[in-house]
């Protein structure tokens, strides 16, 4: 028996988390959303929900006690390119939320998860392999709500024992949920323009490497994460994890490999190529490997069968 709070359940990670959740675990896993973003279909059909906005401390508390909730997955956040448009919201969604669910957890004894990124890391980080600790100084306000968002997990931990972990996801790569706002998401975009239109403009440069992870392997480490025995942990916020670092010629050709007639043209976004350049090219996830048995099912050749076949069987009817 599990009982699971999911805030931001209806985004990006959460529609897809909290439904493996729900056939991982027996107990109320609940989908937490805001009015205007309501769980539909099998989300809404498949287990409880609840208005939880992030920003309100009360609500947070009033459904954790009301579903006798153990563990609180925060999913809620603004994705790097929106966030540099709404700095202030970002702030408040990434920092002001994160405190209230800490607050939260530590009067009401939940264990949290909150994701953070590849986005912690800046230019005067290694590129290459980037280490689990190394210097992380972003420069965009995405980035600086996830260092801080790292650092205040951790202090919550050792000051008050709220049992804090989290993972630097790189780009994920969905077949379920669209793409977000996120610097990374041309990769998803990618795959379905090549289903529906057979041709691509990308947004990112030739020669631009970025870390990304197909979505079932982000699930998996978020999930075995919160299991693992908490005596193995060393590090808590957050673990480098790693699956497959490309540019988008690689991807491209990997693609053209099954469709022959995909095309694809540049017209670089300048706000998402600048974010995209600040970032590692690769991560070190030995870590994650050694202290919790991290180890993805997923690199691009596997990644992208499954893609082309999930989306050709949706599009092609």
């Amino acid at each position: 028996m599990k009982n699971v709070l999911v805030i931001g359940s209806t985004g990006q990670i959460g529609s897809e988390l909290t439904m493996e959740l729900r056939k991982r675990y027996s107990g109320n896993i609940v989908a937490g959303y805001i009015p205007g973003a309501e769980p539909k279909g099998e989300l809404l059909e498949t287990g409880p929900s609840a208005i939880v906005d992030i920003t309100n401390e009360q609500q947070i508390a009033e459904t954790v006690s009301k579903y006798n909730i153990d563990t609180i997955y925060n999913l809620a956040a603004l994705l790097s390119a929106v966030a540099e448009t709404k700095p202030q919201l970002a702030w408040k969604i990434g920092m002001g939320g994160l405190f209230n669910v800490l607050e939260v957890a530590r009067e009401m004894h939940c264990a949290v998860f909150t994701p953070s990124s590849i986005g912690v890391f800046g230019n005067n980080t290694p590129k290459d392999k980037t280490p689990q600790d190394t210097i992380r100084n972003p420069r965009t306000m995405y980035g600086v709500t996830k260092v801080s968002g790292e650092l205040l997990s951790d202090y919550y931990h050792i000051r008050f024992g709220v049992d804090t972990r989290s993972v630097r996801f790189p780009g994920l790569i969905s077949n379920v949920t669209p793409p977000g706002g996120g610097t990374t998401d041309y990769a998803v975009d990618i795959y379905y323009a090549a289903v529906q239109r057979g041709h691509f403009e990308c947004p990112i440069a030739k020669g631009t490497y970025m870390d990304m992870m197909y979505m079932p392997d982000a699930l998996k480490a978020a999930i075995e994460l919160m299991e693992v025995d908490a005596s193995r942990l060393v590090h808590r916020n957050s673990f480098n994890i790693a699956s497959m670092s490309f540019d988008p010629e690689i991807i491209y050709h990997a693609i053209r490999k099954r469709l022959p007639d995909f095309t694809m043209e540049y017209n670089v976004d300048p706000l998402r190529q600048a974010i995209a350049d600040s970032w590692p090219n690769s991560l070190d996830d030995t870590c994650a490997r050694e202290e919790w048995g991290w180890k993805p099912e997923y690199d691009l050749e596997t990644m992208t069968d499954d893609m082309l076949r999930v989306l050709e069987a949706r599009f092609k009817k």
